[in-house]
């Protein structure tokens, strides 16, 4: 698509085609937005792969107070009270809004929402789509409703970097396109570019998911916050994939259960046992697989035979893989799935730099604490898009010129992290770390200079090394304890700092 010259007093960038992108450009209606994607509408992000579904409080025996008190009590103490309630009151509404966009969610018989269980919910609450396929049913729906804007401009390129003014504001993009660099001046820019699962040998994110936009932030000086918590999806399928298919954590909400080559419970005897948070389940068969033992997800019999209808996105993987799982259990391991930490940003979405906004994975709002609770992504997202599209609209146009930005001559082809730098975070900043890995992961990734995904990686390891304790997703063998509840934050000037320090202990 060509791009349409727009008055950068008037437009708006959003980078990023998932669910935070498509639904910060519709909010922002009907100011006119330009919203970059790294490839076409409705390909290349992990939205479409979001099997569980979005969790709502609009059950008769639920009320958001339920959802906050659960969504508090994954989040390992980190997560802000006041946040997690607003998000969860917005999220009947937040249905609404989609239904009334033409996204057709499951219904049971009377024509009530079919709503389903998952891991740490005290209630049925998650909402869904043809069974399994949530993120891909919501993201048809809102690409059509994209593409049906008549204020939304939609640009295929690769954001490589953000405009600064000399007051530090930011100020439009740098993308890139076949090679070619080029400019897109605006008065906001809303990063909505996804998580960063790809800097990792196993994960069940896109390739190419590797938080080119958190670096992107960084590099404008934005504050960024508990980099350290990485979650790991504890039923990736073990097939051979890459990425790792997902088995939905609503399996174990409908009774599959957790088992070993012998047939013994991998859960039995912790708190919460298969339906324990996502940090606690995925160390269970993290640790169960470093006995050597081999990890499955028990569907066989009634649920396995139900599973093309009530789940068919992984009967169709199943399948693929050669798998009956009505017959057979299905191979499961973690893999990196989601990233708690992100960009530092207010109740409407603003980070510590002028014109700049992030939303979605991205962003650090204080949700999801340090393990997020499962079906709280899309929700998010959704719940921040409203919000940083009235911030936007209440913030003046941009009225001092925009200096130009230099523009490289090139810029690489290749997407996603090397395989180096995806084997370094895989062993030595994953589900169980300690100091003397992370302290190799930095010197090694130290020594890929220039490489966005190494200088990422980096960024993370520096956190988790820092945080001397066990809580939520970060989990260090060497301090299993608790340290009184606190957020890491880092600015530039801190890493730079840090890395002062470091290159002095090592003279």
């Amino acid at each position: 698509m060509s791009i349409v010259p727009r008055s950068p007093a008037d437009r708006v960038v959003v980078v990023g085609g998932g669910v935070a992108g498509l639904a910060t450009a519709l909010r922002l209606a009907p100011c006119p937005v330009t919203l970059i994607t790294a490839a076409p509408l409705g390909l290349g992000t992990a939205t479409g792969w979001a099997q569980g579904g979005i969790a709502a409080a609009i059950g008769h025996d639920d009320a958001p107070s339920l959802h906050a008190a659960d969504t508090e009590g994954a989040g390992a103490g980190l997560t802000e009270p006041d946040t997690a309630l607003g998000v969860a009151q917005a999220g009947p509404g937040l249905i609404d809004w989609l239904v009334d966009l033409g996204i057709g969610f499951d219904r049971e018989a009377d024509g009530a929402l079919a709503l389903g269980l998952e891991a740490a919910h005290c209630r049925r609450r998650i909402v869904r789509a043809r069974g399994d396929s949530t993120g891909a049913t919501v993201l048809e729906g809102l690409v059509r409703a994209v593409r049906a804007c008549p204020t939304v401009e939609v640009v295929v390129a690769t954001l490589h970097d953000l405009i600064r003014d000399d007051d530090r504001t930011v100020r439009g993009v740098v993308c890139a396109r076949d090679g070619a660099a080029f400019r897109l001046p605006a008065r906001a820019v809303v990063l909505a570019t996804g998580g960063l699962g790809g800097l990792y040998a196993s994960t069940t994110n896109p390739r190419g998911a590797t938080g080119r936009g958190l670096l992107a932030a960084s590099r404008t000086g934005a504050a960024l916050r508990d980099l350290e918590f990485v979650q790991f999806h504890p039923t990736a399928i073990a097939s051979g994939r890459d990425p790792m298919p997902l088995a939905t954590e609503a399996l174990r909400g409908e009774g599959a259960a957790l088992i070993d080559e012998n047939g013994e419970r991998v859960m039995a005897g912790v708190a919460g046992g298969d339906l324990a948070p996502r940090d606690v389940v995925a160390r269970g068969i993290f640790q169960a697989l470093a006995r050597g033992r081999t990890v499955y997800l028990d569907t066989r019999g009634a649920l396995g035979r139900s599973m093309p209808t009530r789940f068919p996105t992984v009967a169709a993987l199943c399948a693929e893989a050669g798998i009956d799982p009505a017959v057979q259990p299905i191979p499961v391991r973690p893999a990196a799935h989601y990233h708690m930490g992100g960009v530092l940003v207010d109740a409407f979405g603003r980070s510590t730099v002028p014109g700049l906004w992030a939303c979605g994975e991205v962003a650090s709002t204080g949700l999801h604490g340090a393990n997020r609770l499962a079906s709280n992504s899309l929700l998010e997202a959704l719940a921040f898009a409203p919000r940083i599209a009235a911030a936007i609209g209440d913030a003046a146009p941009a009225t001092a010129p925009i200096r130009p930005t230099p523009l490289p001559a090139s810029f690489p082809t290749g997407e996603g992290a090397p395989e180096a730098v995806r084997a370094i975070m895989e062993r030595h900043v994953g589900v169980v770390r300690d100091e003397a890995g992370l302290t190799e992961a930095i010197d090694r990734l130290e020594r890929r200079a220039g490489c966005p995904a190494a200088e990422t990686g980096l960024m993370i390891a520096r956190a988790a090394l820092d945080r001397r304790e066990s809580r939520g997703a970060h989990w260090r063998s060497d301090y299993p304890g608790q340290l009184p509840a606190h957020h890491s934050v880092t600015t530039p000037a801190e890493a730079a700092d840090m890395r002062a320090k470091q290159e002095l202990s090592d003279a």
